[in-house]
């Protein structure tokens, strides 16, 4: 059995506010393991983003236990055991798409970045646009030169925050099959954040179907599909199947609300 990379038990935040307290997250229990590409789907307001926030430490709970690779999420941000990839890219207008790649190891003073910033680009399929800005490149280009950017000191557990969310459909496709083949070739373990139940359903080996807030697991889906999927599975019985068990455990988690 793989080793647990993100293990939370009865995990809960409540935000204090002016008039009332917000319950984010209750009594959330899970475990990624290595290698996993765990999906946090949910509807808007969930706590699917304030949960992977807490892992990143960017958030702290009020109560309950987190660890990342045996470490507490402080600890593991110190040890740079993660990368990010937010909603928005996030690149710098003034740097050179190599520039914006290498600055997180700029900003830890390691050598050989060169190396690295090639490699990561030829990753996301961006060999060639070393030189180009960011207002130079497609929304979907920008998306992936981030992605590049998080993976710059080659940590072994990616966090995207519903990265492919402002792009449309058929971009949002490419992306989803080109980050499908690159966890297939790092073997990272990929926590993602998604509205969609199809992005959700074909990226996964986990899926964690959140009700709305405050944020609880109702239902922790395996996949157990074939690693070399394409975009074709999509019309399968097999995935259309897991699709369905997705829909219907957001149903249910919508009944908390009745």
């Amino acid at each position: 059995m793989a080793a647990a990379v993100i293990e939370a038990k009865d995990l809960s935040l409540t935000f204090q506010t002016a008039d009332s307290p917000v319950y984010a997250l209750s009594k959330v229990n899970l475990t990624v393991a290595d290698g996993d590409f765990v999906s946090f789907i949910g509807p808007s307001g969930c706590g699917k983003t304030t949960l992977l926030r807490v892992i990143a430490d960017l958030e702290q709970a009020t109560s309950g236990t987190i660890t990342v690779n045996g470490l507490t999420p402080h600890a593991a941000r110190l040890a740079r055991a993660y990368g990010y990839v937010f909603q928005a890219p996030g690149l710098f207008p003034w740097r050179t798409v190599e520039k914006n790649v290498a600055l997180p190891l700029e900003i830890m003073g390691i050598e050989g970045a060169a190396e690295r910033v090639k490699r990561n680009l030829d990753l996301v399929n961006l060999g060639g646009f070393e030189k180009k800005f960011p207002w130079q490149l497609s929304g979907g280009m920008q998306q992936r030169v981030s992605i590049a950017r998080a993976l710059a000191f080659d940590p072994k557990l990616l966090l995207m925050d519903e990265p492919f969310g402002a792009l449309d459909e058929i971009v949002r496709d490419k992306l989803n099959q080109q980050l499908l083949d690159l966890w297939a070739r790092t073997q990272k373990t990929v926590v993602f954040v998604t509205h969609s139940i199809p992005e959700a359903v074909f990226l996964s080996t986990k899926i964690v179907v959140m009700s709305p807030r405050p944020g609880r697991i109702i239902d922790v889906i395996e996949t157990n599909l074939p690693r070399d999927r394409t975009l074709d599975f999509r019309e399968s019985p097999e995935f259309l199947k897991l699709a369905h068990r997705v829909r219907e455990g957001l149903k249910a988690g919508h009944s908390y609300e009745d």
